[in-house]
């Protein structure tokens, strides 16, 4: 599988390729600029603190996360490496849901401890459809990365025995 920076440079060089087509797609008038923007900035924080990696303690994901990295621990022990984390579907999910609970549960204890009411807002769906596909591409990318060069590897070893 790839190094952390080889996939750093993955997911770096096809945000270039997904800002331009969403620039385009923004100044044609199909979708709005405040979409682009969430589904940049999701990209952004999915490729650098979202990774399929959170689950190694060793990962540039995992120390990215600085002094609260730990809040990834229960993460790394609940899901194997390579196993959930890095299914395609489920694997984005889990971190989402996995970080949106830590950040729902701060949020209400703090809105509560301030005596005001918990009022739950969501987005309009062209911006969450944006955020969603900003969290998933990434980690898209991570994982069709890992399997290909995986299958490379799997064949050049069976070549060198035959």
């Amino acid at each position: 599988m790839p190094s952390g920076k080889t996939h750093l440079k993955i997911e770096a060089g096809l945000l270039f390729g997904w800002t331009a087509l969403t620039g385009y797609l923004m100044a044609t008038g199909t979708i709005e600029p405040a979409a682009v923007v969430a589904f940049t900035l999701a990209y952004a924080v999915s490729m650098l603190l979202l990774s399929p990696d959170l689950d190694l303690a060793r990962s540039r994901a995992f120390r990215r996360w600085g002094p609260v990295r730990w809040i990834w621990i229960p993460y790394a022990l609940l899901f194997r490496h390579r196993r959930l984390s890095h299914h395609p579907i489920f694997g984005p999910l889990t971190r989402v849901l996995y970080l949106g609970g830590i950040c729902a549960i701060a949020a209400a204890i703090v809105v509560l401890s301030m005596g005001r009411p918990l009022r739950i807002v969501a987005p309009p769906a062209e911006i969450l459809l944006a955020v969603v596909l900003g969290l998933y591409i990434p980690n898209l990318t991570h994982i069709l990365a890992d399997r290909v060069v995986s299958r490379w590897r799997s064949r050049r070893r069976k070549r060198r025995w035959l």
